[in-house]
């Protein structure tokens, strides 16, 4: 069992951090808002509001004891850059950046990032290029272990509600997002239903998500 920080805690970062939660993996949550803290308190190990460019509150935290840090601090490009350069000061094996895009990226890796990800532009040139199968529309590593995809709705899942559906207790995979035409529904409700023709965003462990690519086929 692998011990992960995860630093910001918007959709991304709260995906991330409850989904290795839910794999068993200790999760060490930091954000500096209190709410986003509070909301993903019970789903992982610890949460804790805390500046994630303080080095002495790094430090305190312990995390320099962590095998893994995703850093995804929206969009504050200095203070992921300031995170990123500091986790790496303080020894972290391996660090995975989430970046907004390319010049940004390099710079992540100029000061130590071990791993950079472009989940938003990734997703786009995937979808466009690369059809991986019938069904699954997009993947996304950000984790050796772990992913994102974007499927189509099979038929069986067409008509039924989130809370119908149980993906997350069948397959252990988070909905992140449900896209339907032009429109982006983020983290979707239980009560949500399935329209012919959506797409939804999944984020869970990769053996998990090859059962999803199966599903209703």
């Amino acid at each position: 069992m692998k011990q992960f920080v995860v630093v910001g805690l918007g959709r991304f970062g709260a995906s991330v951090a409850e989904t290795l939660a839910d794999n068993g993996h200790d999760v060490l949550a930091i954000d500096r808002d209190p709410e986003k803290v509070q909301a993903i308190s019970g789903d992982v190990t610890h949460a804790v509001e805390a500046d994630a460019t303080d080095e002495e509150a790094l430090k305190t935290l312990g995390v320099r004891n962590f095998d893994v840090a995703v850093v995804s601090i929206g969009d504050n490009v200095s203070a992921n850059i300031l995170c990123t350069l500091i986790l790496k000061e303080l020894n972290l094996p391996y660090v995975i950046v989430k970046a907004p895009d390319t010049l940004h990226g390099k710079v992540l890796t100029k000061v130590g990032a071990d791993r950079v990800v472009y989940p938003e532009r990734d997703m786009g040139v995937r979808i466009a290029q690369n059809l991986i199968s019938s069904n699954v529309l997009d993947y996304i590593e950000f984790a050796p272990e772990y992913g994102v995809i974007e499927i189509l709705a099979s038929q069986n899942m067409v008509g039924r509600t989130l809370k119908e559906l149980e993906l997350r207790a069948n397959f252990d995979v988070n909905v992140m997002a449900i896209k339907r035409g032009e429109q982006l529904y983020i983290s979707p409700g239980a009560d949500d239903k399935i329209m012919d023709g959506d797409k939804l965003v999944l984020m869970g462990k990769n053996e998990n998500l090859d059962k999803m690519r199966d599903f209703g086929n």
